[in-house]
């Protein structure tokens, strides 16, 4: 079976992203604002305990089809049955068609790792990393330019509520599909979930976060087969070692008409005209 034909039998279950709160002011005042939810999750296969994920809650089905994917602990969609979220039990159920073996090796050694909220990534998607083969592409400066002016007005949940990161998926100046989440690493789960679902390819595709270039969010994209990371925060030494080592066009500190390629420049065809910096007074 193809993934284009095949779905599995899934729950409907997202939760309403922000709740109203009441907050007083620096002079007194209350105000009425929201806040995002933050809730567990923990998610079972075939019964057993794997994890429990702390999430918004908006988008349960894609994020636990999309850590499993991730993690490397499934390694095709028609192996699951159907996935069934029940929040009055903060519980995701993932039933297989014929029981995954081999899950006290996959959940041997585990490293928590910075993502908000304590990430964690097992030996099993260690192991995976470098069979990967990323596609080779180029990226023009103009279309990075056009792209994080097409993405500013995504963040919903953030402009309401603050304390969530976004992702994108994204192709040329295109975001495809933007989930946020209370951390960077759910957000990107859940997109990766949706590409399965939907079959989506990461070839020529770019991957957008909010949030800090980690190692995990290297190893995610990577996961989902896409070569081009753009951020608007920073990068660490590990994420850009990981980046190197993988082949990855990593895009940092991009606002506005600003960028900086730290690893990939060769890919970048800088199109665009250079601004005219100012000339500093000794």
């Amino acid at each position: 079976m193809s993934n284009t034909r095949y779905r599995p039998e899934i729950t409907n279950a997202g939760l309403s992203p922000t709740h109203p709160v009441t907050a007083v002011d620096e002079y007194n005042t209350p105000r009425q604002l929201e806040v995002p939810g933050e809730s567990p999750l923990t998610l079972y296969v075939d019964g057993r305990e794997i994890v429990t994920l702390m999430t918004i809650g908006a988008h349960p089905e894609a994020l636990v089809l999309g850590y499993l994917r991730n993690q490397c602990f499934v390694e095709r969609l028609e192996q699951i049955k159907s996935i069934s979220v029940d929040h009055s039990t903060e519980s995701a159920h993932v039933i297989t068609w014929d029981s995954i073996e081999g899950w006290d090796e996959k959940l041997k050694k585990r490293t928590v790792t910075t993502g908000c909220g304590q990430g964690t990534v097992f030996s099993c998607t260690l192991d995976n990393l470098y069979t990967l083969r990323l596609p080779d592409i180029k990226i023009r400066q103009s279309v990075i330019y056009a792209l994080l002016d097409n993405i500013s007005d995504r963040n919903k949940i953030y402009r309401r509520s603050g304390a969530v990161h976004g992702c994108a998926l994204c192709e040329g100046t295109d975001s495809l599909m933007y989930t946020e989440d209370v951390g960077r690493h759910n957000a990107a789960d859940a997109i990766s979930g949706y590409m399965w679902l939907d079959d989506i390819s990461g070839d020529n595709k770019i991957f957008y976060t909010t949030g800090r270039l980690t190692s995990e969010i290297v190893m995610k994209t990577a996961h989902m087969g896409i070569a081009v990371l753009l951020s608007r925060s920073g990068v660490t030494h590990m994420g850009l070692e990981l980046a190197q080592e993988l082949g990855m066009t990593m895009i940092a500190r991009a606002k506005g008409k600003h960028f900086l390629v730290y690893n990939g420049a060769e890919n970048i065809i800088f199109d665009a005209q250079p601004e005219q910096r100012p000339v500093r007074a000794r």
